[in-house]
């Protein structure tokens, strides 16, 4: 998720622990702190190789089974810079730490990114699709309740904020449930038999949810909001990618056709050709307006590249303002009508 409620998570974990209210606010500071740190993945680039994030983002510094060496290099780095002015013992600092460092790959498997949460054993990305990687319903209250702990000197407000989370976690498990139901529902009335199907939570919210399900040749992308006010957005269908059909000149051999496979695996096959340029494949899992194919990634590959030559990594963020205005519409247009 959002650097904010991964940190505002790993502080409150860290602040509910506290038996001593004198150390309320270093053990939300280390807390915070170890909470963002697994995100310093982020930074394994290669001038040369533009794919090479999408492997380690999310990868072993967010598995559960590093969890404890997370603690350990996050709080040495912390007690060497602020022992002289705290009076916590190492041992007080690693445990503050490894607290707010185990939040961060469970919080970041709710989304629908995916995280490597068994690493070493399984590169497997494990997502439970339930909450966007931003939503400030789930932020806000949480953030709020560590901020009160620290003014207050009180760890029951930080626990409340653990409350929270957990509550709106399981009303978002609830939701996800129903929107994969109402998904299946459509897929009947049009007479499909899927053969996997998916629902994700749309930016910002947990009410309406881009739902995906997939046919032999082909991926069938709709929006539906759940729960209150039921409603179906019916989308748009593609043509599942073919290589042979899309792109006839690709060398197989080759770096790029290596990197599509590369991007195949990171998408866990949701992958299809642009229907506006041909030679860009995209990751038809997200999108601003949940039943839209208008992705927000992409890959580029080219007839002319050299063998050795990688693809070209796209983000597109062209028209943000457009999409949120759609899905808002989406969330509470016929309620804003009746106003």
């Amino acid at each position: 998720m959002d650097l904010l409620t991964q940190g505002a998570l790993g502080a409150a974990l860290s602040q509910a622990s506290c038996l001593d209210k004198r150390q309320i606010v270093v053990a939300g500071l280390c807390g915070f702190l170890a909470g963002l740190a697994p995100d310093l993945d982020a930074l394994i680039r290669s001038p040369t190789d533009p794919l090479i994030f999408l492997k380690y983002h999310r990868h072993f510094t967010h598995s559960l089974f590093f969890i404890p060496l997370g603690g350990v290099l996050t709080a040495l780095c912390i007690h060497t810079l602020l022992k002289r002015k705290w009076s916590l013992t190492f041992m007080q600092t690693f445990l503050y730490c490894t607290l707010g460092y185990a939040t961060h790959g469970l919080l970041d498997a709710t989304t629908s990114y995916g995280t490597s949460l068994l690493w070493p054993f399984s590169d497997a990305r494990i997502s439970w699709n339930l909450v966007s990687i931003i939503d400030p319903l789930f932020t806000v209250p949480l953030a709020a309740l560590v901020l009160l702990s620290v003014f207050k000197r009180q760890p029951c407000y930080a626990r409340a904020g653990l409350c929270w989370a957990l509550l709106y976690l399981t009303a978002a498990g609830l939701q996800h449930g129903t929107a994969l139901d109402m998904a299946r529902e459509l897929a009947a009335e049009r007479g499909h038999v899927p053969t996997r199907i998916e629902a994700k939570p749309s930016f910002g919210n947990i009410l309406v949810w881009k739902t995906i399900y997939e046919r032999p040749e082909s991926f069938h992308i709709d929006a539906v909001r759940a729960g209150i006010a039921p409603k179906v957005f019916e989308g748009t269908s593609l043509q599942k990618l073919n290589l042979a059909r899309d792109l006839p000149w690709l060398d197989t051999d080759s770096q790029q056709s290596k990197d599509i496979e590369r991007f195949r695996s990171f998408s866990l096959g949701y992958i299809a050709q642009s229907p506006q340029e041909p030679n860009r494949l995209i990751d038809i899992r997200y999108s601003f307006v949940p039943n839209d194919v208008n992705a927000l990634w992409s890959i580029e590959v080219s007839p002319d590249a050299t063998a050795d030559a990688h693809a070209k990594y796209l983000t597109h963020r062209d028209n943000p303002r457009d999409g949120l205005t759609t899905l808002w519409g989406m969330i509470a247009g016929e309620w804003v009508r009746r106003l």
